[in-house]
């Protein structure tokens, strides 16, 4: 599993990268594989305001269904219709192709509560 260093983490298994004014958001290589093959995305739509700790979509795989939760708040800005198309990115390209949702940011200091690579490491090999 892979869990690029210049992101960052939350304990909903979510990263973050974050641009000038605006985040990335998408799940990780260690949820994609938790969750296994998936088969459908559902996503809020541009323009729709989110806030930090609700759902804002879930992912469906053979598995279960999971609930995608905002690591902050703000503004939705794209979304990644090739994933709605093709969910299956997700499991192939966690952090690039498989990204799920742009959102602009409404409070920087909400980013503070996410979690480095190194953090988000020892959260997942030390969870129950």
């Amino acid at each position: 599993m892979e869990f690029p260093e210049e992101l960052k983490y939350s304990k909903e298994h979510v990263w973050v990268r974050v641009e000038k004014g605006y985040a990335v958001i998408g799940i990780t290589d260690f949820a994609q594989e938790e969750l296994g093959l998936v088969s459908g995305v559902e996503l809020p739509e541009e323009g729709d305001e989110v806030e930090q700790d609700d759902s804002i979509g879930s992912i469906e795989a053979r598995k279960t269904v999971a609930e995608l939760y905002a690591p902050f708040s703000g503004t939705v800005r794209d979304v990644n219709h090739e994933v709605l198309d093709n969910p299956g990115l997700v499991n192939d390209d966690p952090y690039d192709g498989g990204w799920l949702v742009e959102i602009s940011l409404s409070d920087q200091d909400e980013l503070k509560g996410l979690m480095s690579a190194d953090d988000y490491i020892d959260y997942v090999e030390n969870r129950d």
